[in-house]
């Protein structure tokens, strides 16, 4: 099932990446050069810190937030696109 939502009409909050969050097991987030991984079955972060590595400055998930089965990477890096998504 494909889903695309665009962000310059929708915007998810703090609950909306929270639901998403606890749809995957793994969350990679992009930071410039910096890659963290979270892993939401053996290490889950506490909240805070999750909500703090998915929502940009204005409280809306970062973009750009794409999901591939339980596998979700917010942020931009043509290293780790090509890991997730195996291109």
């Amino acid at each position: 099932m494909k889903k695309e939502v665009n962000a310059r009409t929708t915007r998810l909050g703090a609950e909306d990446a929270e639901e998403l969050a606890s749809q995957v097991n793994k969350i990679y987030v992009i930071k410039g050069k910096r890659v963290t991984l979270f892993d939401m079955k053996k290490d889950p972060p506490d909240s805070e810190t999750l909500t703090k590595a998915l929502l940009g400055p204005t409280g809306n998930l970062r973009a750009p937030a794409l999901r591939r089965g339980k596998t979700l990477v917010i942020g931009f890096d043509a290293d780790t696109y090509g890991e997730v998504f195996g291109s």
